[in-house]
């Protein structure tokens, strides 16, 4: 592959904010700026329930069939247990359902910050696995579809902010974790 095509898709990743150029012309992966999250989840919430709301009011039985693809292929690869897997599949079904909503400027912006948010959906994903604290949002989004399929416009909004509430609480109960306290740090008698 020649560089031309490679220099494209590393300034195309960094205009989504996915990497960033170091100054020695190098790039690397962007920090998750963990500082930055609640204003992610702001953006995110905002986005996720309008689209969400516009989805039920406005679409059409053919966006209903592809939302529930998109829900069947995100239960499958919830079962690999493969978190890459798992984080595009539950982007497309989001897109899914954005585009349903018929406003490509939502879309557009709504699935720019799914993608930035993929790297704490992975952590999101690691936390309820190693604690079995939750599930892996597969209910959630069977009641979304269900509230877009009745139109249901308010419930499809509840439904999308407890979505987003749900994964804050697990990201931030993610960060909140500490692997040491099995960990002993204090010297031995014998020492």
């Amino acid at each position: 592959m020649s560089r031309s095509p490679v220099r494209e898709a590393l300034i195309r990743l960094a205009g989504e904010e996915l990497v960033v150029a170091l100054s020695n012309r190098s790039t690397i992966v962007a920090p998750i700026e963990v500082g930055t999250f609640p204003k992610y989840v702001e953006a995110l919430d905002i986005a996720q329930r309008m689209n969400t709301r516009l989805a039920a009011a406005l679409r059409t039985d053919e966006d209903l069939k592809i939302i529930a693809r998109r829900q069947k292929e995100f239960e499958s690869a919830v079962r690999t247990g493969v978190h890459l897997r798992m984080s595009e599949a539950n982007k497309q079904f989001h897109v899914a359902v954005a585009k349903a909503g018929k406003n490509p400027y939502l879309t557009s912006f709504y699935e720019r910050l799914l993608n930035q948010g993929q790297r704490m959906l992975h952590l999101h994903f690691e936390y309820l696995e190693r604690t079995h604290d939750g599930y892996l949002l597969t209910d959630e989004h069977n009641l979304m579809l269900e509230a877009i399929r009745d139109k249901d416009v308010e419930r499809a909004d509840e439904l999308a902010h407890a979505h987003t509430r749900q994964f804050q609480a697990n990201f931030i109960n993610f960060l909140k974790e500490n692997y040491t306290t099995d960990v002993s740090l204090s010297l031995s008698a014998a020492e």
